[in-house]
């Protein structure tokens, strides 16, 4: 109970030092007060390509990592070797387990994920959560790309909070942006992104589980197409 109300008591006061701060302040003041200890996960998604735009082009000390699947598009892997030749810095990047995969695969199938929510849950647990489990393994702050229009779930999270999943704090700058905002300031600072946004795929993940979506359909609807869940892989579970 001390612990939660510590917790909770932190979210708030960040809460607080923040308010009123830009994202670039707010990043610095995290970066500063939490030094070597915050780190910003990056699907390379156009949220992310803002993020990692602000924090490469202000030489915030924020770790940048990104998660390799092992199934990304092609387009995706491009724009990750662009996005390191343009800003000249470094993402880590975050394999999974290959004995894992290996069991998987050779237990469930190749493609399995596509026959039961299960075998697509323990897919994405393998290829994403466990490896940003290690990635977080040191971190205290978890900077995201997340926008509330994008899914049910994520509209109830707030710009600064606690991760109870990963026992972190959470920020979420763009939390409140538009996808109009993101694509505009993609634009008027030319920053690179994948050519798959203009094809329809708004939300882009693990090719086999990836689909472009039509004008009327949802932002989330394009993932995992083929069953009704949440839309989520765990990395971000309420």
């Amino acid at each position: 109970m001390e612990l939660l109300t510590h917790n909770l008591q932190l979210i708030t006061d960040l809460q607080t030092q923040l308010t009123n701060k830009t994202i670039v302040g707010s990043l610095t003041f995290l970066a500063e007060n939490f030094k070597g200890k915050v780190a910003f996960s990056t699907s390379l998604g156009q949220e992310d390509q803002v993020i990692t735009d602000i924090i490469f082009k202000n030489n915030i000390d924020i770790q940048v990592f990104t998660l390799d699947t092992g199934r990304l598009f092609n387009q995706t892997y491009d724009l990750l070797d662009l996005t390191i030749a343009k800003y000249k810095k470094k993402i880590k990047i975050y394999f999974p387990d290959s004995a894992e995969v290996e069991e998987f695969v050779n237990t469930k199938g190749l493609n399995s994920f596509y026959d039961s929510v299960e075998n697509r849950k323990a897919c994405c647990a393998i290829r994403k959560v466990n490896p940003l489990k290690r990635a977080l393994k040191d971190v205290e702050v978890w900077i995201t790309g997340l926008r509330a229009e994008q899914s049910a779930n994520r509209f109830e999270m707030k710009a600064i909070e606690w991760d109870n999943n990963f026992k972190l704090i959470k920020y979420n700058p763009l939390i409140n942006w538009s996808l109009e905002k993101t694509i505009s300031y993609l634009k008027e600072n030319k920053v690179p992104y994948n050519p798959l946004h203009d094809q329809g795929f708004i939300s882009i993940g693990c090719a086999p589980c990836t689909r472009a979506i039509e004008p009327h359909e949802d932002i989330r609807a394009g993932r995992w197409w083929w069953e009704s869940s949440q839309k989520e892989c765990g990395l971000h579970a309420k």
